[in-house]
């Protein structure tokens, strides 16, 4: 097919007509609903290593890379039973937290920190430098698109997305019609030979944390896109091929405001689970704690090390606490080859509804 080639940013169309501006609307009131429900957690930080592993799994999805919730989070505790699929989700999971601390540290995505957290997801594949790199249809494999090919070029458009990232007056509009603008023009660049679809799907979150419309990249629209992935290639296609940008950001705005109102369904559920086991174990054992909690739902499972490094037991104790919780329910103990460990069930429900 015909070569399509990239445009600088910002795009030369209307980014703010009023099915944009409609939808921005939808989409920002939901955002900031999440943002307030992520507050009232005491300890947020605990829905990253949940939440981030649960993006991991969708957006290796979306690469037809796949594995189970029991693998990945059996995998973030201990990387011996981890299956290859599941190291792949631990790979993106630590790159988001990655991206994370560069976008607190420095308030910038700059290409290197993309490039950075690029190699978290698929190492020894860097910037392209040598042509032939096509897009195809994965079952007629026909090239549907060709990204730009010549490192030169290549560099030069990276070097306009990152001033476009992260210089407001560079494109005065809402942050929020930035981020498609931002993910389609990385996925068209296609900079890297691996891993530029789960790193576009990770600069998304981001960019929204980089805005301050996010205190912790908690919205994750891969689990829209599987839902809606033909939709999803035919917009990106779309754009290049009739400059189509209204229905491609109204498409995405949509994706953050439906995400937005699931992530909140999903927050409160873990809130109120978190004060039930609050209260029934404040209410029964001398042995709780803030920092128990904590232990409990920053992983659906729990083994002994986490309570000695964390609430600094020993061994013993720490086994005593976890046994005492699961013969009251609480948890439930399980032995995987030589180790226990112990799930939170409930907890582990609410992850896999999601």
């Amino acid at each position: 097919m015909e070569a399509i080639k990239i445009q600088n940013l910002p795009p030369g169309v209307d980014c703010e007509s009023v099915a944009i501006l409609k939808q921005l609307n939808k989409a920002s009131r939901a955002l900031g609903q999440l943002k307030g429900e992520v507050s009232k957690i005491p300890n947020s930080q605990i829905l990253l290593d949940t939440l981030t592993l649960q993006e991991a799994k969708d957006s290796n999805e979306i690469e037809n890379i796949v594995t189970t919730d029991d693998e990945i989070y059996q995998a973030s505790i201990d990387e011996a039973v981890a299956s290859v699929t599941a190291k792949e989700a631990l790979n993106y999971s630590n790159a988001i937290k990655l991206g994370l601390e560069i976008v607190r540290n420095k308030g910038l995505l700059t290409i290197n920190d993309i490039s950075r957290i690029q190699h978290i997801i698929s190492p020894n594949n860097p910037i392209r430098k040598i042509p032939g790199t096509v897009l195809k249809n994965p079952i007629t494999q026909q090239v549907v698109y060709t990204p730009p090919q010549y490192y030169d070029e290549i560099k030069s458009l990276l070097d306009n997305l990152e001033r476009y990232i992260n210089l407001p007056e560079f494109h005065d509009t809402d942050p929020l019609i930035k981020m498609p603008i931002i993910h389609f023009q990385f996925e068209s660049i296609h900079p890297y030979f691996d891993g530029n679809g789960r790193t576009g799907r990770l600069l998304n979150i981001l960019y929204l944390v980089q805005q301050g419309l996010l205190d912790i990249p908690v919205l994750y629209l891969s689990s829209y896109i599987i839902k809606n992935k033909s939709d999803y290639y035919r917009l990106l296609q779309e754009v290049r091929t009739k400059g189509s940008w209204e229905e491609w950001i109204v498409w995405m705005l949509k994706g953050v405001e439906l995400t937005a109102k699931e992530t909140i369904v999903v927050v409160n559920k873990i809130k109120l689970l978190m004060d039930d086991y609050k209260k029934k174990i404040r209410g029964s054992f001398s042995f709780y704690s803030h920092d128990l909690i904590n232990i409990l739902f920053k992983h659906p499972y729990t083994k002994n090390s986490f309570l000695e490094r964390e609430l600094k037991v020993h061994r013993k104790t720490a086994s005593s606490y976890l046994n005492t919780l699961s013969e009251a329910g609480l948890l439930t103990k399980v032995k995987i080859w030589k180790h226990n460990y112990y799930i939170n069930e409930p907890l582990l429900r609410i992850l896999k509804e999601r």
